[in-house]
């Protein structure tokens, strides 16, 4: 499955008033129907909508329009994303306000469903303290009554692949330590 490009209505737009591409590759191309990009072009269907350039914005090339200009059976391919998904910088991270108050009920829960976790590893992944983690362990929270536990991939304290990393992480420690 190919990706779309960003804003595929303005896209359309821009492209159908700056080329001679055929609708149907203009359709294709933003994954839209040809009939929905005939509309625009006909000034039906998204007449307040500004053109968003594709070449300026990296996701194609003068060379490739005008190759599928030439050849109306040809079909638009984006220009290859070339820099890797970034991996998040380790250290402190702003929660918001809102989430807060939902850290207590993510320490409750990795440390019932995972405890082979560590606490520095709770705190890398939750942003939190290793005062709160001893706090919610030994029932000293001040909310203790109201703590549920809530799994922190589901409420936003941290994402699957971070909580993955910290389990392999903690896994592959266990097992390097050798037995007496």
């Amino acid at each position: 499955m190919t990706s779309l490009p960003l804003m595929p209505k303005a896209t359309a737009v821009w492209l159908i008033e700056k080329t001679s591409l055929s609708f149907e590759q203009i359709a294709i191309f933003c994954g839209m129907h040809p009939l929905e990009v005939q509309a625009i072009a006909n000034g039906e269907v998204a007449q307040s909508i500004i053109g968003y350039d594709p070449i300026a914005n990296h996701q194609l090339t003068r060379e490739e329009i005008q190759r599928c200009e030439k050849n109306p059976s040809a079909r638009l391919k984006m220009v290859p994303i070339n820099n890797p998904i970034k991996k998040r910088a380790r250290g402190a991270r702003y929660t918001p306000l809102i989430k807060r108050r939902d850290r207590p009920d993510g320490i409750a829960f990795l440390l019932r469903h995972y405890p082979q976790l560590s606490d520095i590893q709770i705190v890398k992944l939750l942003g939190t303290t290793k005062n709160t983690i001893a706090k919610v362990k030994n029932k000293q929270h001040w909310n203790t009554l109201n703590i549920k536990p809530r799994d922190p991939v589901t409420i936003g304290l941290c994402s699957q692949t971070d909580l993955n990393a910290a389990l392999h992480e903690a896994s592959s420690a266990s097992v390097s330590v050798p037995q007496e």
